[in-house]
């Protein structure tokens, strides 16, 4: 359970609303849901090798309170921070948190 003083990044939770085009393809609409203080903890980097090109991706936990709204989140949603796009891999309720703090993991092109 972090420290209120260790939530110190501002991050974005967007949730998509999809809409067809002329050609009927699904395009996703990106809409804000709720902006808030973070922790930020790096899980991981790497690289990997896809279609012959090199990439890496970095993982990390953001570690927010818990609000009606947080408790909505879910994978189908990304975060932004710091002007990047992060893919929301998972969610859950901190141990020992008691519903007071949510851990959301996500990815991201470490290029991007």
């Amino acid at each position: 359970m972090p420290a209120i003083g260790k939530l110190d990044r501002r991050v974005t939770i967007q949730r998509a609303s999809w809409q067809q085009n002329e050609f009927g393809e699904d395009i996703a609409s990106w809409s804000e849901v709720i902006t808030l203080w973070a922790m930020r903890a790096d899980v991981r980097d790497g690289e990997r090798l896809a279609a012959g090109e090199v990439g890496s991706r970095l993982q990390a936990r953001f570690t927010v309170r818990a609000f009606s709204t947080t408790r909505t989140v879910t994978p189908a949603d990304r975060l932004r921070h710091e002007s990047a796009v992060w893919d929301i891999l998972g969610v859950k309720e901190t141990a020992g948190g008691r519903n007071r703090f949510i851990e959301i993991t996500a990815v991201r092109d470490a290029d991007a």
